[in-house]
């Protein structure tokens, strides 16, 4: 073999051990390319599972209270009713002033009883989210809440309407509630402030703060209960969720909902 011919063989060889080379690096470059892609599909289904999971739970949640307020309403109900009856009939007969006097009292705590479980009743079987809009039940529980005058509640929003489903109207309303209630409990704030928002860009953003004592977050316990109520209920509907909160200058709690592109 020629001198000429053994630099050709040493040129084409290396010329293809850099294709080859070239090539491995592309395969392998498509392989973790599709291994990303394939987690990422993994990942997303994931999630979308959970969520359908939540909200089935959700569902399932209600049915199960709306079942337990017709048991109360048909069940218990009617035996207080009985009893009622009863003691009505015993005091129509009783002639001793002192019985009959007490008998008066337990009359009066049985049919208290009665209208407070009729009131529970009606409240779990009632289907007072799909009924209602949310700004109609928001604004229920800020004149509820201001009726006690612990803390006084302003609500605002910036449209007329908006259409949502169930489980977004749940979501917004119970996360809602339970800020309140920490507001209240925890925090001993005087004001409490809810914006409830639409934009060409966000479904809707609720914007919860009050001016109570705050707290450091940096110390704040992420597996809190009601912390994480509020965080699993915006998962739900795959809403953004921040919680910001100093000592001595209250807390804000801002969920975000983009619309889908």
């Amino acid at each position: 073999m020629g001198k000429t011919e053994l630099i050709i063989t040493i040129i084409l060889f290396n010329i293809f051990f850099v294709l080859f080379v070239a090539a491995v690096m592309v395969y392998i470059r498509k392989y973790k390319q599709r291994k990303r892609e394939y987690m990422n599909e993994i990942e997303v289904k994931n999630e979308i599972h959970k969520r359908e999971l939540l909200a089935t739970q959700l569902e399932i949640q209600q049915a199960t209270m709306q079942q337990i307020g017709r048991e109360l309403h048909d069940n218990i109900g009617q035996k207080l009713t009985l009893v009622s009856l009863y003691t009505q009939q015993l005091l129509y007969e009783n002639r001793v002033p002192e019985v009959s006097e007490r008998i008066d009292q337990v009359s009066q705590i049985i049919n208290q009883s009665l209208q407070d479980l009729r009131s529970l009743s009606k409240t779990l079987t009632d289907d007072n989210i799909n009924q209602k809009e949310i700004v109609t039940l928001i604004q229920e529980e800020v004149d509820n809440t201001n009726t006690f005058k612990r803390c006084h509640v302003t609500f605002e929003h910036n449209f007329k309407q908006l259409d949502l489903g169930f489980v977004h109207k749940n979501v917004l309303l119970r996360i809602t509630q339970e800020f309140i209630q920490n507001s209240i409990k925890h925090a001993h704030c005087k004001n409490i402030f809810i914006k409830l928002n639409t934009s060409d860009n966000i479904l809707w953003e609720l914007n919860l703060r009050d001016d109570g004592t705050g707290f450091d977050s940096t110390k704040i316990k992420s597996n809190g209960i009601g912390l994480t109520n509020m965080k699993n209920r915006a998962a739900i509907i795959g809403a953004d969720f921040s919680l910001e909160s100093k000592e001595n200058t209250g807390t804000t709690l801002n969920i975000i909902l983009k619309k889908q592109p």
